[in-house]
């Protein structure tokens, strides 16, 4: 197995990486807004139970034909996505298939059942089931969705940080040991808020940029207006949620992956009171060299900041790379082994194994096999490192990780500042949107006369083209954090456990480079396919 592990053609692990991201990336295109429709949608058709007004069933109508074109274009990436694991990730399916599968399994036989189910009400009950019982199920069709995020980031969250299972040395396999603290652990739980409130965000700025493409084109401005309403609750609320879970996020991240926020802030030695780099020269295109730089050039940062952030504390102390590579101390006196020392601890956890399961096979005595299983249980925490050839290996591409944390947190601040003053704006909160209207007006970027304006159909123009312009914007802020999340833990599969070239399958690279191709085909005119659908539904309108 060792012998196996370590000589799979170099070429393979890069293209079965680079398939899997792509997949990861489509599918995260559509994911979503499925789960921010959700929201907009279940909203809408609440206003209509209470008012039964016919006019908040077209709205809610609408919104769910876009849904719907949405949602099953996810359906079948996310398929090809969850084979992906046992066709190119044999080895990581096998390693920890007994946990990795079971959050899967759950996702696939209750919360995908649910969506089908309730997803078939909502399209074709309206005539057929009461108006609540039809309101219950588009919430419980969003929710379902929702659900299914839950347990699709439950396992990726164990994937970032391992918990509630045990090595068993006889059959080779890390099983479960604890569902409860696999399914909600912080790790998870804080994944799952940051993920589906941040999807939010797209839901209301793709609502945004419908409405005002009618609002520009004089056409449907009562349904315009109203949506955009929603969508500015819906997405300052998701805004300011995204940046509070984003911090708790960060935390945990400090404390399970202390070598992804170093690569995140390229932070190259670290110390008490660090300050959190608002921007710096970090080179696009290639790694640093962290071992003779203090610092990157150009830092310019925020005191104490990334200090707090990690430790609630202006004085916490937060590891860099070096420190990380060469070993610290921790603030409560414990030291970090150096990644070499970890080297060499999964080396002899290795080596135990296969010690052990030749004196098994030799009927050893219980003895010498316990002093074996002792060994293995003591180095196990360490068994990844084991498959490092060298220290290097273990630092993250760093311009990848600090950039796109950059783009993702500053796009953020772009929305909770675009969707306050929206709000402002589109309820005429009277002092706040007097002061706003003439703040614009003040800048030029709206006209005197139209300063005290409320109707939010007769704004200038460039009004309407910033949430069509913000779309791509969310969409590259959302695929940003998950850059993040996925580069900032390599080279693991599964955090200090499995590399990624000891998990991959033993294929040969030319047949992964050509699915890659397929799928490269496949995805790109299922999006091209659903963009057209969609424009062409929002061009027919609500009454189609």
């Amino acid at each position: 197995m060792q012998h196996l592990l370590l000589n799979i053609d170099a070429g393979t692990i890069d293209w079965s990486r680079a398939q899997f991201a792509l997949t990861a990336i489509y599918h995260w295109l559509f994911v979503p807004l499925t789960l921010g429709l959700a929201v907009i949608m279940g909203i809408a058709e609440t206003c209509y139970y209470r008012t039964k007004k016919r006019f908040w069933k077209e709205v809610a109508m609408f919104w769910q034909k876009l849904f719907g074109v949405n949602f099953a274009m996810g359906v079948a990436t996310g398929i090809i996505l969850e084979f992906e694991f046992g066709t190119n990730w044999s080895n990581y399916s096998w390693f920890v298939g007994d946990i990795f599968g079971a959050p899967l399994a759950i996702e696939g036989i209750l919360a995908f059942f649910m969506e089908s189910t309730f997803v078939a009400v909502m399209y074709f009950g309206w005539k057929k089931v009461s108006a609540g019982f039809h309101l219950a199920s588009t919430w419980l069709t969003g929710l379902g969705a929702t659900i299914s995020a839950w347990w699709i980031l439950v396992a990726n969250a164990w994937m970032q940080n391992p918990v509630g299972c045990e090595f068993n040395p006889d059959t080779m396999r890390h099983e479960m040991v604890d569902f409860l603290a696999v399914a909600f652990s912080p790790f998870a739980v804080g994944k799952f808020f940051h993920t589906v409130i941040s999807s939010w965000i797209i839901g209301a700025v793709f609502v945004m940029a419908v409405s005002c493409w009618y609002l520009m084109k004089k056409r449907e401005q009562k349904l315009a207006v109203e949506s955009i309403r929603i969508a500015a609750c819906v997405g300052l609320i998701a805004s300011l949620g995204a940046a509070f879970t984003g911090h708790i996020s960060g935390q945990q991240v400090a404390q399970a992956q202390p070598m992804k926020l170093a690569a995140m802030e390229a932070l190259y030695n670290g110390g008490s009171e660090q300050g959190l780099t608002a921007i710096a020269w970090v080179n696009p295109f290639s790694q640093p060299n962290y071992e003779e730089q203090q610092s990157p050039a150009f830092k310019l940062d925020m005191p104490y900041a990334l200090s707090i952030m990690a430790t609630n504390r202006p004085d916490g102390y937060v590891p860099g790379i070096n420190d990380i590579l060469n070993g610290y101390t921790r603030p409560d006196g414990t030291q970090e082994p150096s990644v070499e020392e970890k080297m060499q601890r999964g080396r002899l956890a290795i080596q135990a194994l296969a010690d052990y399961r030749q004196a098994k096979k030799e009927g050893a005595s219980e003895e010498v096999l316990g002093a074996q299983l002792s060994t293995i249980k003591q180095n196990m925490p360490y068994f990844g490192y084991g498959y490092i050839r060298d220290k290097s290996e273990v630092v993250p591409y760093v311009p990848v990780n600090f950039w796109a944390f950059r783009i993702m947190v500053g796009l953020g601040c772009v929305f909770i500042l675009y969707f306050a003053i929206l709000c402002i704006m589109a309820f005429r909160i009277p002092l706040l949107s007097v002061i706003t209207r003439r703040l614009l007006s003040s800048l030029g970027l709206v006209p005197e006369t139209e300063a005290d304006s409320h109707n939010l159909t007769n704004l200038p123009a460039w009004h309407y083209w910033v949430p069509i312009v913000l779309l791509p914007l969310a969409y590259v802020a959302s695929e940003s954090g998950w850059l993040v999340a996925e580069f900032g833990r390599q080279p693991w599969t599964i955090q200090d456990m499995l590399p990624t070239w000891a998990a991959v399958s033993d294929l040969n690279a030319g047949s992964v480079a050509t699915t890659f191709f397929i799928f490269l085909i496949l995805f790109t005119t299922m999006l091209a396919v659903e963009i057209n659908i969609l424009l062409k539904q929002i061009k027919k309108g609500p009454q189609s």
